[in-house]
């Protein structure tokens, strides 16, 4: 019976000739070979344009010595048919199932909190209780008043005339009865305002029950959820979700597995994967592709569509995996595979140069694809070379950083003096920093866009796909940036032969705001050229650090140091 999911390659034997891959790509670093440019082309041309876009794949595989490809997105998708796409790798969507029962019990308690958050009584109790504040503060502050105008009185008294003893007992039962009465004033309000409280706290206490309640049974959800999502590996082993992600960090990071990321089972602890874990594209492409004995040779990840508000996504770029939901996944998955490395990952050796260089301090330039601190990786770092270069392992000498990808200038310390004293610096925004930045062309068509302007987009961490950030009006940080753009200049790169010129001058130090802020719709739309999380592949990320100016430590002289891309 032929397999609908399978999709035979046109002329096969000019694909042929395109040949394939000797090791399976790295999901998370790779550039699309021509085969997989063509079936995600065939794809592309059977999809509609999506106001909510989507990240779609293609997988190239080998079916009974015949080559093609199987196609899939991620998540749900409404308004494209399913036909001719891998399934999910476990369907918890049928209507009278264990999973939308259990949904609508959650659903069902989610309306129950809110009828109760909304409720007229609750809000009278909450006002009634805000108004008793406010007329108990009120009533304690005329007390209080009364008294010191009371002592007041009583003190002029004194110093006028003499006061006769009767006189002086009077004021003495005067001032103990208005203390007295205050401190009656005030327990009668404080009795007033237990009650209110109390009444506010039912209301409180019944919410804060169920959402303990709907907690509860969304962990166990989800729980089960994961338990059914059961993967098999390119060696034909099976295990769940929750197997998966628990041995994949006990084994790269035990400590995440005493992190707060925590369900107990019994008295089995489990790393919970996030929500959405198992449904994109690449496990989906893969799980189908073992399960009836297809061998996968390449794979690709596309976006189609609208962006989303917050991320950065262009419309029929490629992308790679994810690393919050994917990477302990695909690392079981293709285990047993030959699979390319990393190239962010693997070991390189560059050198950085010295432009300048004191008992207290140095100036270096940083090349493009160096770290500027230790990582997990065996990738050199500007900190080891100066560490073995001085024979320090205990100095701290990082006082900023730049992104592995970005080249240029950096200052460092060689004393805790003059560390403490340059981070001054930087944490008040004396520094002067200025990057140079090399764009599309294309920026040039924005003609409503001013050649100098501010940016202003908040940032935070994507936390399914760090390093990734996000634009986030609600829980990100200032980020701002000012920009000036150049004009043209020609570029010796194997991709692109001229650019635009952009200067940028980061007013935060936020991670990648600089490529955010060039990237984002609300930025300048237009990604820095090789930015490989937002943008598109070159030889390189074209973002240098140029110029840059401090005060000096020691001497409290103004330095400043530039280095041209």
């Amino acid at each position: 019976m032929e397999d609908k999911c399978f999709h035979r390659l046109p002329n096969g034997n000019e694909v042929a000739v395109l040949g394939k891959a000797k090791v399976f790509p790295n999901p998370f670093f790779y550039e699309p070979s021509p085969l997989a440019r063509i079936a995600a082309t065939l794809l592309q041309q059977s999809l509609p344009v999506l106001k909510e876009g989507k990240m779609f794949g293609v997988l190239i595989v080998e079916h009974k010595g015949e080559l093609g490809y199987l196609q899939a997105y991620s998540g749900q998708l409404e308004g494209v048919s399913d036909d001719g796409f891998v399934p999910l790798v476990f369907d918890y969507l049928q209507s009278d199932g264990y999973f939308k029962t259990h949904e609508a019990e959650i659903t069902a308690l989610n309306c129950e909190i809110e009828t109760l958050k909304q409720s007229d009584d609750y809000a009278k109790a909450v006002k009634k209780l805000t108004d008793l504040k406010v007329e108990a503060q009120k009533v304690v502050a005329e007390a209080q008043q009364a008294m010191a105008v009371a002592k007041q009185l009583r003190d002029e008294r004194r110093k006028k005339t003499f006061v006769s003893e009767d006189e002086q007992k009077g004021m003495i039962r005067e001032s103990q009865y208005m203390k007295a009465e205050l401190h009656r004033t005030k327990k009668r309000c404080a009795a007033l305002l237990e009650a209110a409280e109390a009444e506010t706290e039912e209301y409180k206490k019944k919410i804060a029950q169920l959402k303990n309640i709907r907690k509860r049974k969304s962990d166990e959800l989800q729980r089960w959820l994961f338990s059914q999502f059961t993967f098999l590996n390119a060696k034909g082993e099976r295990s769940d979700l929750l197997s998966i992600f628990r041995n994949y960090y006990l084994q790269h990071s035990p400590q995440s597995v005493l992190a707060t990321h925590f369900a107990t089972i019994g008295e089995q602890a489990t790393l919970f994967p996030p929500s959405g874990t198992g449904e994109c594209c690449e496990p989906k492409l893969l799980q189908y592709a073992f399960a009836h004995s297809m061998r996968p040779v390449e794979m690709a990840m596309f976006w189609w569509g609208e962006p989303p508000k917050t991320e950065i996504r262009q419309h029929g770029q490629f992308y790679p995996a994810c690393n919050g939901k994917c990477k302990p996944l695909l690392t079981w998955i293709l285990k047993g595979m030959n699979v390319a490395a990393n190239a962010l990952e693997t070991e390189n050796e560059q050198s950085i140069d010295i432009v300048y260089e004191d008992p207290d301090l140095a100036v270096i330039v940083k090349p493009s694809g160096m770290l500027t601190v230790l990582g997990r990786s065996n990738r050199q770092s500007v900190e080891t070379i100066l560490r073995q270069r001085w024979n320090d392992n205990d100095t701290p000498i990082i006082v900023h950083r730049l992104d592995m990808a970005t080249s240029g200038l950096l200052v460092v310390a060689r004393n805790k003096q003059a560390h403490k004293h340059l981070q001054a610096q930087f944490k008040a925004k004396t520094v002067k920093k200025r990057y140079v930045a090399l764009l599309s062309t294309k920026l040039l068509d924005r003609i409503e866009l001013p050649k100098e302007g501010t940016i202003s987009l908040p940032l935070c961490a994507d936390v399914l796909d760090r390093p990734r950030q996000i634009v986030d009006r609600n829980k990100g940080k200032t980020a701002i940036t000012h920009y000036k753009i150049i004009g043209k200049t020609p570029l010796a790169d194997s991709r692109y032969s001229e650019a635009v010129k952009v200067e940028l001058c980061p007013i935060t130090g936020r991670t990648h705001q600089l490529r955010v802020h060039c990237a984002h719709p609300e930025g300048l739309a237009c990604p820095i050229l090789g930015d490989m999380l937002y943008g598109k592949r070159a030889d390189r990320l074209y973002l240098h650090a140029e110029y840059l100016e401090f005060t000096h430590p020691t001497t409290g002289k103004l330095i400043c140091f530039e280095k041209k891309i």
